[in-house]
């Protein structure tokens, strides 16, 4: 129903009905889905005609030999724009005609406005309303501003850009190894379980725009494959493992779902809905408390984009036409002011997530972990992951192996397979970290690493409050946790990117402009000589990500499926699960 048709035979006299009844299941099913799984149109009925003829022309002459008026819509603007002295005479005529038609014929009446509607620039979101709307989305979604204007004077400095996304080259860049899982550490984790020690947070706040090729859904609401007989989410599979590990072990598991200014009101409708699918255990969403603006891009981060980064080569005409394409952008980013705040749109493409080293900081700055330490004054341990990550669970051996290390971070890796991009694991001028692929020297060198971050870490709680010079009391003072998350935000390096955003006008006209964003990324945690790191080898089938749904069908082929859906408690019982 996501695009497509499909064909249905009534009995005459249930025609009528039939059609009310299929708009309506069909209107009601995209209104329950349309978060979760692209819809190319709003669903319609309408009657099939068989056409006798087929396909068919006719010839028109003389003043009759015109398009229709859509035609003109879309192809007279262009040509209004062109000099005379430039178009064919055969387009000099259709315009004449075309013109004529303007004045005399009723089809074509009411196109001189159309055309001027297409072809001049009217934005209603770019007055005093939408502007006002602007900052209260930035208001409410926490937007720094401190710290956005500190990266604009490192923007503008040279001090961070896309040049500088990259390590030095100096710098030496080595395979590392990975500790191996040692099962003895076994009974360590479940008595750590048990004792009600662990709480599992699924990272939900990005769109997942590769899995569904660019369209505005939430991927954690994707019902990507079927499991236990019917088809299931990604949230859904997460809290069916999290409930057999409760089960298991005799203790509701706390679970949090972070989400951010893109998923939180979905997912909140989507568990409401579903009465949080009988989950027992504590089950909280932690709202993005961090947002960025993005700005106008630095002409020399459209340069080295343009030129310095490996791009495909056109024919010669091909060629020419994006170099003039390129001038005029950054004519435009000279002119618009390079750095300024991008304010000059509709205020949802304004703004940007800000990367997932945020996704953490939020439940500091949101409330969330204090009140799962007042929930569970006992946590001691947080297992963090991506919500594509379907494999992993709250295994006791891996909790054991973390506990037993004394490590404040303990991150998963897997052997890297050729398709694996965007870091690992690597030993960078001496110390054993994850290495992120915008920072990478040069590609070749992240071939040349044998593990590969599945983005799975087990975090020691007091240890890491303790980076950000914070402790369970003083998670009550807001302030202070601002300052505090700002404080080692800065410290973190900025990774800066160009977005290509539509900006739409007139009668559906668009423009295509590159924005400059940033992102921080919580695998550059391990980079902080305070901060004592582990990792780990699993096996590929709990760290394998999906990133887009062409990986389907050889996770359901080599066994992973089959392994995810063995972790998994459906259903809900009335067995016993402590409250400890």
């Amino acid at each position: 129903m996501s695009g497509g048709g499909m064909g249905f035979l009534f009995s005459p006299e249930r025609k009528a009905q039939a059609q009310t009844s299929l708009q309506a299941i069909m209107s009601e099913t995209k209104r329950q889905m349309e978060r979760s799984v692209p819809f190319a149109i709003e669903p319609v009925v309408y009657d099939f005609a068989i056409n006798e003829k087929g396909t068919q022309a006719a010839l028109l002459s003389g003043d009759n030999a015109l398009m229709p008026a859509g035609y003109y819509t879309q192809q007279a603007p262009a040509l209004i724009r062109s000099e005379v002295s430039r178009l064919s005479p055969v387009r000099r005529a259709e315009l004449e005609r075309f013109t004529a038609a303007c004045r005399s014929n009723d089809e074509y009446a009411g196109m001189i406005q159309t055309l001027f509607d297409h072809m001049l620039p009217t934005s209603h979101d770019a007055g005093g309303n939408g502007k006002q709307t602007l900052r209260t989305l930035l208001d409410n979604f926490g937007f720094d501003r401190l710290q956005h204007e500190q990266i604009r004077q490192d923007l503008l400095s040279g001090r961070i850009g896309l040049a500088q996304n990259r390590l030095p080259a100096t710098s030496l860049i080595e395979d590392a190894e990975a500790d191996t899982l040692d099962e003895t550490h076994r009974v360590l984790g479940v008595n750590a379980l048990a004792e009600g020690r662990v709480a599992v947070v699924s990272l939900a706040g990005g769109v997942g725009s590769r899995w569904t090729h660019g369209a505005g859904v939430v991927k954690a609401l994707n019902p990507f494959c079927k499991l236990g007989g019917r088809y299931r989410n990604f949230i859904e599979v997460h809290l069916a493992k999290s409930l057999r590990v409760s089960r298991e072990y005799g203790i509701a598991l706390p679970h949090v779902i972070t989400t951010s200014y893109l998923t939180h009101e979905a997912i909140a409708d989507h568990l409401a809905a579903e009465n949080d699918y009988e989950y027992p255990g504590p089950l909280l969403l932690s709202p993005g408390r961090s947002i960025g603006l993005r700005m106008i891009p630095i002409v020399r981060d459209l340069r080295f984009a343009w030129e310095e980064m490996q791009q495909q080569m056109l024919d010669e005409q091909a060629q020419k036409v994006r170099e003039r394409l390129h001038a005029a952008l950054i004519q435009w980013a000279e002119s618009a002011g390079e750095g300024a705040d991008y304010t000059d749109n509709v205020p949802m493409q304004c703004l940007h997530p800000v990367g997932h080293w945020y996704e953490i900081a939020n439940l500091l700055r949101n409330g969330t972990l204090q009140h799962l330490l007042e929930i569970r004054p006992q946590l001691a341990c947080l297992m963090v992951h991506n919500i594509d990550t379907v494999g992993a669970d709250v295994d006791p051996a891996i909790l054991g192996h973390h506990i037993h290390s004394g490590a404040a971070l303990t991150t998963e890796v897997i052997a890297r397979h050729i398709e694996d991009r965007g870091g690992g694991l690597a030993r960078v001028d001496g110390r054993v970290r994850l290495i992120e692929g915008l920072a990478f020297p040069s590609e070749e060198l992240e071939s040349r690493l044998r593990y590969y971050n599945s983005a799975t870490y087990w975090i020691d709680v007091d240890r890491l409050l303790a980076v950000f010079e914070l402790t369970r009391d003083s998670l009550s003072d807001p302030d202070k946790v601002d300052a505090a998350v700002r404080a080692v935000a800065a410290r973190m390096p900025t990774y800066i990117t160009l977005k290509d955003v539509k900006k739409r006008w007139g009668k559906g006209q668009e423009d295509i402009f590159p924005v400059a964003q940033f992102e921080k990324l919580w695998g550059d945690m391990t980079a902080l000589p305070e901060l004592s790191c582990r990792f780990v080898a699993v096996p590929r089938i709990r760290g394998q990500q999906l990133k887009e749904p062409a990986q389907l069908d050889a996770w359901l082929r080599d066994g992973s499926a089959a392994h995810t859906e063995s972790l998994c408690a459906w259903h809900r019982t009335d067995s016993l699960i402590g409250t400890t």
